[in-house]
């Protein structure tokens, strides 16, 4: 049985054509494994708080003393065994402002963490994850960012794959739903939907 983490993070749920990608894969692996373990974090409904002075401790890899300390570090703990345990990671990802959301990135503060998901080397950080994860990113927005003038302009992408890199998670492919904001978005968004789906033969 294969296990999945699936973390939305559109703000627009009912229109969001992000979530609606991520739903057309989830609804493919599910008929084609009623078994699947599907963990799933809605972001934008339930955010998580920022990073707070008390963790730095175990972001650093030192002793956490009881208390505010041992709190933060322990929710950073739960959301890394989530990820650890998972044979998928889904990211719902809509470009907000040229990068991925906030909620998005407060989740990454808490999962990248030396000395328990990377660790420095000579040879520059080594991903500590368990090998073979596989990573989607679901990611809309209102132009077209893939290529053309404003491709310079994308930190959705490159960003995600060098931090999930770091980490060890290698194996990221992405599905883009372009131009939602652009006369011919009903289609861009019907073939964004149908590419998802696919992914979970």
């Amino acid at each position: 049985m294969s296990q999945l983490l699936v973390l939305h993070n559109s703000l627009n749920p009912e229109n969001s054509a992000s979530r609606a990608m991520t739903e057309a894969y989830l609804a493919q692996v599910r008929a084609a494994d009623p078994a699947v373990r599907v963990i799933e974090r809605d972001l934008a409904a339930d955010p998580l708080p920022h990073l707070p002075p008390a963790i730095l401790p175990a972001m650093f890899g030192q002793t956490v003393q009881p208390g505010p300390e041992a709190q933060a570090a322990a929710l950073s703990d739960r959301l890394i065994a989530e990820l650890e345990q998972a044979d998928v990671i889904v990211l719902g990802a809509p470009l907000y402002n040229f990068t991925i959301p906030s909620t998005l990135k407060a989740w990454l503060d808490y999962v990248v963490r030396s000395g328990r998901t990377f660790r420095y080397t000579e040879a520059g950080p080594e991903g500590l994850l368990p090998p073979g994860k596989r990573v989607l990113v679901f990611t809309a927005s209102g132009g077209v960012y893939s290529q053309g003038p404003a491709a310079a302009l994308d930190h959705l992408v490159p960003y995600l794959q060098a931090v999930l890199g770091m980490i060890g998670l290698t194996q990221v492919e992405v599905v883009r739903a372009e131009g939602m904001a652009l006369p011919e978005a009903q289609q861009a968004r019907a073939q964004a939907i149908t590419q998802a789906a696919r992914l979970a033969a």
